[in-house]
């Protein structure tokens, strides 16, 4: 059905456009700051570089999963998952699910709602996470 996934791709195009003009460019942009803020110490590049890809990700959602890093993960992303979530993970979080609320107030903004949700789970712990195309064959199979 190649005229499903242009259709889709379409969709997720608009969607993405409607995400951008109501919010998505002040989530990215947070994001970038902080990824800025966390490149400023050595110590925290890690975490500066998982504020940048974050904020590319809430910069244009739709058609876009986050997935777990292939191979085995070190134990200092863990450690560093850790760290971000008491540090600025569950504010975050908490900040994903205070402005989904108000999206889904209408039909159009239950779609950006459940993007913004969709955001909470790489920002608690953004170590060890990839984002890829939600279609095609980046997407792991469980058999």
């Amino acid at each position: 059905m190649p005229g499903a996934v242009v259709n889709n791709g379409r969709m997720n195009t608009l969607l993405n456009v409607i995400w951008l003009l109501f919010g998505g460019i002040w989530l990215a942009l947070g994001y970038f700051a902080a990824g800025i803020i966390c490149c400023l110490l050595i110590v925290t590049i890690p975490f500066g570089i998982a504020s940048f890809r974050i904020g590319v990700y809430a910069l244009w959602p739709f058609g876009q999963t986050v997935v777990n890093r292939s191979g085995p993960t070190s134990g200092f992303s863990a450690i560093g998952n850790v760290i971000w979530l008491l540090v600025a993970g569950i504010w975050i979080a908490i900040g994903h699910v205070l402005t989904a609320i108000p999206m889904f107030a209408s039909i159009i903004g239950i779609p950006l709602g459940i993007a913004n949700l969709k955001l909470i789970p790489v920002s608690l712990a953004p170590l060890g996470k990839v984002i890829v195309p939600s279609s095609g064959t980046y997407l792991p199979t469980y058999r």
